[in-house]
């Protein structure tokens, strides 16, 4: 079937382990291999492809950005269609219309995009609206903050093209007249067959409907048959949004657009528990707010425990759970004066502590700490992993605060923790739990909750889920919640349209038991030898790898520094997820067997640049960097490396004989025999290799301490002399001297060569490099100086691999200097806060070194560039693409390439011939070099030190 598919699709087909890895995953708790995954190309594609599978029987599943929380997006032994790879384009916006017609696989942000110049947007708005679908949000009927003035996505749909089953193509959506159905049932072969049967469907069984379907503004479980009803115009559209892809495959797709409020206030009302934040909810509807948004005090301590305060937790009022409440307006006072209404409600209601916020920016960073919920709760304060399966469920707002509290004693029953939060405005709550789920008793409690809780939520009026769907999750709950002739009705509508239940079988109808195929209780259990030791995870790589819960940050291609080689490839098995389900798999040593020798492990963490990007920006903040590492350590142990690992990750070593020598050298370098060092060093032909300056920055350094001692009194501080200013860019750690002693200090250097190991470290040396960092702490050591003198790095990767890398690989002995390690900004910023800097008078733009993103910080260059009065602009570009070897190394240019070129590249081109380029990164300073045209970049040293210069 393989070699069918791929002699006739233009798109790609994947029946790899690797790739059937990378796709038995998707948001939920489960775990399910397919047959093979094909990305379409076009719509014809996902036409043959499906025939073929029709002809071999093998069934089918539609996939996105495979966010799916009850595991629609998986299936066992099924072909996974992955819609989002190439199917993904806004074909048209209708302004006048306020219509879109988009692709399945459009990501919601490119969709809003593409609507934002006519002031219009798509109106749901999840969470996951950076990598989420749209033909996933109609598999789900996906809503959001805002539904509560846009509506679910079943509200704002207008039409679908869909391909059945069999290969019936027809297009259906809104309310159809009597005269209209009538036409349908007359049309030619399956068209009309299929109509006539929906109208029997419906006709048949009225009072069934009528009956058994709760009217709740928030119902996404089990099939909307209501759509079908007369009185809501037979809406074949809305009667198969929220179908979980089990009735039809999607070519295309029609929405409605909505106008945006041209400006918006905030209203946040403190209170003393969720219950009463609930309570006070159905007061407020009548004064029409966009949203009212519920987040308890734990989702702070969570923010909390996963990270640095965010400041904009300042302007929450008093209280342990709070409401957004968002109001907008033709005019910044219209929206104000809807705000103050609200506000003056709100405190007259319940007497709540209120804070209204009207700057834009604030009102970001509030809705940030909110979105960042999905993530962040999935590990609890305290230390433990919350899971979904009960993460979506919703009551009739009236009844919401009387439900949170008895969900809160059956949590308390059953001895587990979760922390709700969501959409109070429409009774839905998002509630993630620390189900034991790695033990064997996980799946017994697991269930039995599921079931106490249906049953809780039935009772009061509600539904399973309230936007995620049911899939495996939920779907064996569904007799919970209705009556069997409801549950009888299902399993004729989906036979109606997939008769042969071809289409995603076994997530709705005939579910999978609601306890099989859980993703950890499958997980390895004999322990395993490492080399790093994982203390957050309790010393446990399986654990650490199963951070990841799939809600998939890491497949945002567009901003952030997470993931750059997705960003570049658009490959899933080249993302944070991918990685990580790759590794999980090789620990469970099913479809991965060959354990740490694995080579589609090795493939995928090949195109790693080990950025750290996900270390921070990852909601639970997966370390593929650390885990690579682990992983070329265990691979390669007693092997034979690739080349670069000698050249490259032993690059300290050889810069040092090089500078015994560096005219020689450079000579080498430039001539023909340098094209053979490039391929025995296994460094791509296109590279550029360095010159090699005349003399090293430490042979300056003493010949400038022989001249210049430090005055009587100056304090000292030490500078880390790193390998790569050191012997190719001294330039830069002379600047840092100037400043340093222009400011009063007296640089010391530490006795001998130091390196950080990095390139060992990275390259999975780990011997290596703890060795090297030994010798560079007893050097640092006998440097005489004070033990807590602090010790200032230039080059982010290295300063970043003393700060976080140094106490992982040495333990106790590396805590100390680890924590007096600071950047050039940072101590600038501590030890010389008055100091006068020049003022410069230039614009800039700064690439943000990926190390200095995720272990350092940038807050103190902020200030520092402030106090110079640089008028700077960072740019939102992500990693630079060369990290250290990486982008030298042969197989890798073109991804280098790709990544620098996505943004940074052309923003250092279009920056005017005055402007600066700030890079503190060697990485970045060379990536820039090489290929910017020769734009120059200039670390925030070499600036400073310059204009000291030419104040004179």
């Amino acid at each position: 079937m393989a070699r069918e598919l791929a002699a006739v699709l233009r798109g790609e087909v994947r029946f790899g382990a690797a790739e059937r890895t990378v796709y038995s995953h998707d948001a939920s708790n489960y775990r399910h291999l397919p047959l093979g995954v094909v990305k379409p190309a076009d719509p014809d594609d996902v036409r043959t492809a499906l025939a073929l599978c029709r002809r071999y029987g093998v069934p089918v599943v539609a996939r996105g950005a495979g966010t799916s929380i009850g595991g629609q997006a998986i299936g066992p032994g099924a072909m996974v269609l992955d819609f989002r790879r190439h199917l993904g384009s806004v074909l048209e916006i209708d302004p006048q219309a306020r219509t879109a017609r988009v692709q399945p696989g459009t990501v919601l942000d490119d969709l809003q995009r593409a609507a934002r110049p006519y002031g219009l947007r798509f109106g749901p708005d999840p969470s996951t609206h950076s990598r989420c679908t749209i033909g996933g949000m109609i598999g789900n009927d996906s809503c959001g903050a805002h539904s509560l003035a846009w509506g679910r996505t079943a509200d704002n749909v207008e039409q679908l093209e869909l391909l059945l089953a069999d290969g019936t193509e027809l297009t259906v959506g809104g309310r159809l007249t009597g005269a209209e159905r009538a036409a349908l049932r007359e049309a030619p072969g399956r068209v009309g067959e299929l109509h006539t049967r929906l109208q029997e469907f419906t006709d048949r069984n009225l009072a069934v409907i009528r009956q058994g379907m709760p009217q709740l503004p928030r119902r996404t479980s089990g099939y909307p048959l209501d759509a079908l009803l007369p009185e809501h115009g037979h809406d074949l559209a809305r009667a198969l949004t929220g179908t979980e892809g089990t009735c039809a495959l999607l070519l295309g797709v029609t929405v409605r657009l909505v106008e945006v409020p041209p400006a918006r206030a905030l209203v946040v009302a403190g209170y003393p528990d969720e219950g009463a934040a609930a309570d006070a909810v159905p007061a407020l509807l009548p004064y029409g707010p966009l949203t009212a948004e519920g987040m308890a005090a734990d989702l702070i301590a969570a923010l909390l425990a996963a990270g640095p305060r965010p400041p904009a937790l300042d302007r929450l009022p008093a209280g342990q759970c709070w409401l957004f409440l968002e109001t907008g307006g033709a005019t910044a006072l219209e929206a104000y004066q809807a705000a103050r209404r609200l506000a003056d409600a709100v405190r007259r209601e319940r007497s709540a502590a209120v804070a209204l916020v009207t700057d834009p920016v604030e009102q970001r960073q509030l809705w940030a700490v909110r979105e960042a919920g999905a993530g962040i709760v999935t590990r609890l304060p305290g230390g433990g992993e919350a899971w979904p399966g009960w993460e979506d469920s919703a009551v009739p707002p009236e009844r919401l605060g009387d439900y949170l509290r008895a969900l809160r004693a059956l949590l308390r029953r059953h001895g587990l923790r979760g922390v709700p939060y969501g959409h109070f405005g429409d009774g839905c709550v998002h509630l993630r739990i620390d189900f034991p789920l790695d033990r064997p008793q996980g799946a017994p409690v697991f269930r039995e909750f599921l079931e106490q809780a249906a049953d809780l939520a039935v009772s009061h009026g509600g539904s399973l889920s309230g936007e995620h769907g049911d899939g495996q999750a939920r779907a064996e709950l569904l007799p919970r919640m209705y009556p069997p002739e409801v549950i009888a009705l299902f399993g004729e509508f989906k036979r109606i349209w997939d008769p042969e239940n071809l289409l995603n079988p076994g997530a709705l109808v005939d579910p999978r038991p609601l306890d099989a195929d859980l993703r950890f209780v499958t997980s390895p259990r004999r322990p395993l030898p490492l080399a790093l030791p994982y203390e957050q995870d309790g010393g446990s790589l399986v654990k650490a790898v199963h951070r990841c819960v799939g809600v998939a940050k890491c497949v945002d291609p567009t901003t952030g520094v997470m993931c750059p080689s997705y960003m570049a490839t658009g490959e899933e098995r080249h993302s944070t997820r991918g990685r990580a389900r790759l590794l999980a798999e090789m620990l469970r040593g099913e479809a991965i067997p060959d354990g740490w020798r694995s080579a589609e492990v090795r493939e995928a963490l090949d195109l790693c640049l080990s950025c750290k990007g996900c270390a921070s920006d990852c909601p639970v903040h997966v370390d593929m960097a650390t885990y690579k590492t682990e992983f070329l350590y265990q691979h390669y142990r007693r092997r034979p490396r690739p080349l670069s690992h000698y050249s490259m990750g032993w690059l300290p070593l050889w810069l040092r004989a090089v500078a015994l020598a560096p005219g020689a050298a450079n000579s080498l370098v430039r001539s023909p025999a340098g094209a053979l060092l490039k391929r025995l060093g296994g460094i791509d032909r296109r590279r550029v290799l360095p010159v090699f300056p005349p003399e090293t920055f430490t042979h300056w350094y003493r010949r400038h301490r022989a001249a210049h001692p430090a005055p009587a009194g100056a304090r000292p501080v030490v500078l880390w002399p790193d390998t790569f200013s050191n012997h190719l860019q001294p330039n830069v750690l002379r600047s840092a001297v100037e400043v340093l002693e222009h400011l009063g200090f007296d640089v010391r250097l530490p006795e001998g060569p130091v390196c950080c190991g990095l390139t060992w470290y990275s390259t999975g040396q780990l011997g290596t490099a703890r060795r090297a960092l030994r010798r560079s702490l007893g050097a640092l050591a006998a440097t005489g100086v004070p033990a807590d003198t602090p010790v200032v790095g230039l080059d982010p990767s290295c300063t970043a691999t003393l700060r976080e890398d140094l106490p992982r690989l040495l333990g106790a002995d590396g805590r100390p200097p680890s924590e007096r390690t600071r950047t050039f900004a940072e101590f600038i910023d501590e030890h010389a806060p008055d100091a006068p800097l020049p003022h410069v008078r230039l614009d800039a733009v700064t690439q943000t070194h990926c190390h200095q993103h995720a272990v350092l910080g940038s807050a103190a260059d902020r200030r520092v560039e402030a106090r110079l009065g640089l008028h700077n602009r960072v740019l939102d570009s992500g990693c630079c693409g060369l990290a250290g070897n990486f982008g030298f190394e042969r197989g890798h240019f073109e991804v280098s390439e790709a990544i620098a070129e996505r943004v940074l590249l052309p923003e250092v081109r279009a920056a005017g011939p005055d402007t600066v380029v700030l890079a503190d990164g060697f990485s970045c300073r060379t990536q820039i070099a090489q290929l910017a045209d020769g734009r120059r970049a200039l670390h925030l040293a070499e600036l400073i030190a310059r204009e000291l210069r030419a104040d004179g």
